[in-house]
């Protein structure tokens, strides 16, 4: 199943929900690292493990970031985090949560940090 990417722009896209399979194409996009922004069981049993997801990202060499955000509650340590792996995690990076929507709101955040 092809996993639909927002480019923001040459180094930082979003995506919704991903499957540990969809890394190979993650990477094969040239995607260098995968910041996940969704709590664990957000979406019950169905929902991918961040475990799982971390260790498929292992194993082909992506960068990975578990930086769990609630909908409509984000902290300023998390925009804080989301800065930090922005400008220390190779690019482009490619942010997921349930729709994407979350991670784009969490990167605008954090560019305003500077």
């Amino acid at each position: 199943m092809s996993i639909a990417i927002t480019c923001h722009n040459p180094t930082f896209g979003t995506a919704g929900q991903i499957d540990p399979s969809q890394l190979t194409e993650i990477a094969a996009q040239g995607y260098k690292s995968v910041i996940n922004n969704r709590p664990d069981g957000e979406a019950g049993p169905g929902q991918p493990k961040n475990a799982d997801i971390a260790a498929q990202a292992e194993a082909l060499g992506l960068n990975y970031a578990y930086l769990p955000v609630v909908p409509g509650a984000v902290t300023p340590a998390q925009v804080q985090e989301m800065n930090r792996l922005l400008k220390s995690m190779p690019e482009p990076i490619l942010a997921f949560c349930r729709s994407g929507a979350r991670s784009t709101n969490l990167y605008q955040l954090a560019l305003q940090l500077g």
